[in-house]
């Protein structure tokens, strides 16, 4: 069975529940509008990246390095992998 290779662009450091936010080490480029996939353990659910910001101002993107705010539509717990979704 072949495994679509995805691309790792982060990993969530903190889930905000009441908010529905996880803030995203970035190692690699994620801009508003990208597909995301959202997985840790057997769990994943693909989301679409609909705002982010980076210390608490809204951003169209952030890059390697940073640490975003994404909204998500689903929890995501600490240490899940965020990668680009197809």
């Amino acid at each position: 069975m072949a495994k679509t290779k995805e691309k790792e662009i982060g990993k969530v450091t903190h889930w905000y529940d009441k908010i529905g936010v996880a803030v995203v080490k970035l190692s690699a480029a994620l801009k508003v509008g990208d597909k995301i996939k959202v997985k840790r353990g057997e769990e994943e659910f693909e989301d679409l990246v609909s705002s982010m910001q980076l210390d608490h101002a809204p951003v169209q993107g952030g890059k390697k390095g940073q640490e975003v705010a994404v909204k998500l539509s689903r929890p995501a717990k600490d240490g899940a992998l965020v990668c680009k979704a197809e």
